[in-house]
């Protein structure tokens, strides 16, 4: 969901330097707002379990996302554009055949600091019984002195890690299986 939000938004306003500014202002102010604060303030609205905890993770994941497909397009020369467009390609057409393909290589590099930044925050989320290996973390934190409670946080911890490197190596590979040996990053 992230890619998909954070692609688009991109997409929709990379042509204008306004509002590439905009956008790149709102996602450094939302960078700076703390997880758990955020998870704090979903609560009211949308209770614990699920929605809130998708909610705060999707916000977060996207906001890298975001700003690398900004620089993605961006990065685009515009005379490689002016000649998709003397060739007669319409403008979603050079979009897709050439724009989004020369700056996929950066928004991947957004998508991979997205997915680590997003482990750590879905752990967080297991405060509002979210799902995840947080709630392990956080299990093991309230029994803190008694029995397995070391065990418990390093189990959660450790399982953050091992997906996280895990979610990585996917993401590398779908880089070399979609990136275009003729495109130099």
């Amino acid at each position: 969901m992230a890619t998909v939000i954070g692609t688009v938004v991109a997409a929709l306003s990379y042509r204008s330097s306004l509002f590439t500014s905009l956008t790149n202002n709102v996602s450094a102010i939302g960078l700076t707002i703390p997880s758990f604060a955020l998870i704090g303030l979903l609560i009211a609205p949308a209770g614990f379990g699920v929605l809130p905890a998708v909610v705060v993770v999707t916000f977060y994941a996207a906001l890298p996302i975001l700003r690398n497909a900004l620089v993605g397009f961006s990065g685009v020369d515009r005379n490689t554009v002016e000649a998709a467009r003397g060739q007669g390609m319409s403008k979603s057409a050079t979009f897709l055949k050439v724009e989004l393909p020369l700056a996929w290589p950066v928004i991947l590099a957004g998508m991979r600091v997205s997915a680590q930044m997003s482990m750590g925050i879905a752990a967080i989320s297991a405060y509002v019984l979210g799902p995840g290996l947080g709630g392990y973390i956080f299990s093991g934190l309230s029994r803190l002195g008694g029995a397995n409670s070391f065990e418990s946080v390093l189990t959660g911890v450790v399982a953050i890690i091992l997906l996280a490197f895990i979610l990585d190596g996917l993401l590398v590979l779908l880089g070399r299986l979609t990136i275009s040996r003729g495109i130099n990053v």
